[in-house]
């Protein structure tokens, strides 16, 4: 499924695997892509005057968590036209209902979506 959009995403992710595993599937699927290793690389990229579309970021990693980066993208006002997504392992109720409360566009569980289904349900959230 192509999108005629050609979207920007910024992925922040500690796992390099992953955020390469990734990369590779939205550049495949015509994104620009942006990696991040952690919370306090994405702000300073963001603050730096980085603008994407869509913000993909994972929860658990070391110094600043998925949460406490929206958070903080949000209360920067960084944002403008940002899709905030949380792509996490955690997949708990009360997880899922702390990153949308915070202000994430989407939430997705990792371990119930291939990395192509991942991509799928970004352009769902978005709305292609």
């Amino acid at each position: 499924m192509e999108t005629d959009k050609k979207y920007s995403i910024l992925i922040v992710d500690d796992d390099k695997f992953l955020s390469d595993m990734y990369s590779i599937k939205f550049t495949e699927r015509g994104f620009t892509v942006e990696i991040a290793d952690g919370g306090p690389s994405a702000l300073t990229k963001l603050e730096a005057g980085l603008r994407p579309d869509i913000c993909l970021v994972d929860i658990v990693m070391p110094e600043m968590d998925g949460f406490e980066l929206i958070q903080r993208i949000r209360d920067l006002k960084l944002e403008g036209k940002l899709a905030l997504i949380v792509l996490s392992n955690l997949g708990q109720k009360e997880d899922v209902e702390k990153g949308l409360a915070l202000g994430a566009d989407g939430y997705i569980v990792k371990a119930s979506a291939t990395p192509s289904e991942v991509v799928d349900k970004v352009l769902e959230i978005v709305g292609k």
